[in-house]
């Protein structure tokens, strides 16, 4: 298989090329062909090192891209340029947002013009691949259906936040609390890198957003009891082939992954196709939530930077501003 990754936005772009050059590229590359990949003192594939998801490509097949799994090289390259003209001098464009607004032909935005956001300065270059969308399975590159229990779910916790938006701090996101932003984290936001360290009977991915580490036996032993939850869930792995297969259970009822409920198992996949190229797969399923399961494939490309403390605690002054803000709007309210 054929796969493309342009890094960057801007014009000293590089081309990596899986199988063909493309001669429309001034910079390209092909990854050496008697690449062997490393494997550590246990005779596993080394999987070690900081691996980025600084991915464009959207989660979800755009509608303009339907029926269409994969991009021409002429057609790769025409996006990156348009996705260069689509961003603003003052605004960021965060992940897939950045090839949905090159595809629909409009410039960035501020998503918050009253006290501003980030510039793409602050934003960290994009990967380009032929992918049309992260979504590999269903073929058609889109999240499955919501199922009735789902979609009474997400009603009933959209009416509770209209009536309690911020009653403590227990009403705000886990994330917005500095806890943690869940597993698995798909979005390439900023900060999006992972630490993989690895042992004979343990693998551990360290996130860098909030520091979460996840340690995960390789040993063979059972899941944790059913009555056992944890907000990432209980992780097992092993080796199939040159595979990492980590298979997580357990999720917490608070853990909630794109509305779904403590039902979720999420299988995931890692294989280092290429010295820099870290193919991540992940299969989710939750017959509670989605009518069928649901794959996505996330290329992670090696990063030489090391990660950076991500300092966020609850104690910041945000979650006072939140809280006192809201009492504001409750007094205001009880004045009409």
């Amino acid at each position: 298989m054929r796969r493309s990754l342009v890094v960057g936005t801007g014009l000293g772009m590089v081309l990596m090329v899986w199988g063909l050059m493309v001669p429309t590229v001034v910079v390209g590359q092909v990854v050496e062909t008697d690449w062997t990949l490393p494997r550590t003192a246990d005779g596993d594939p080394d999987l070690q090192g900081v691996w980025a998801n600084n991915n464009a490509t959207p989660l979800e097949r755009p509608e303009k891209w339907a029926g269409k799994a994969s991009l021409t090289d002429e057609e790769l390259a025409s996006l990156q340029v348009a996705a260069l003209g689509a961003v603003g001098d003052g605004d960021a464009l965060f992940g897939d947002q950045l090839v949905l607004a090159a595809i629909e032909g409009i410039e960035a935005t501020s998503y918050d013009p009253t006290t501003g956001n980030y510039n793409q300065f602050w934003i960290v270059e994009r990967n380009f691949t032929d992918q049309t969308s992260l979504v590999v399975d269903p073929p058609d590159g889109r999240i499955p259906d919501l199922t009735p229990q789902a979609r009474a779910r997400r009603r009933e916790a959209a009416d509770y936040r209209r009536v309690h938006p911020a009653d403590s701090y227990a009403d705000r996101p886990l994330q917005e609390r500095c806890v943690t932003y869940g597993v698995p984290t798909l979005g390439a936001g900023y900060n999006s890198y992972y630490q993989i360290f690895q042992s004979a009977d343990y693998v551990v991915i360290l996130n860098e957003m909030i520091h979460d580490a996840r340690v995960i036996p390789m040993t063979g032993q059972p899941h944790l009891p059913e009555d056992v939850r944890q907000l990432h869930g209980d992780s097992r792995g092993y080796w199939e082939g040159d595979t990492l297969v980590i298979e997580t259970t357990n999720y917490s009822a608070s853990a909630s992954f794109r509305g779904s409920s403590d039902a979720l198992t999420m299988v995931e996949r890692l294989t280092r196709v290429a010295p820099a190229v870290l193919d991540y797969e992940v299969t989710l399923k939750d017959s509670t939530t989605w009518t069928r399961p649901w794959t996505v494939l996330i290329p992670l490309t090696g990063s030489e930077e090391p990660m950076f403390e991500y300092a966020c605690h609850e104690g910041n002054i945000g979650m006072e501003g939140i809280l006192a803000g809201h009492r504001a709007e409750e007094r205001a309210a009880r004045s009409r």
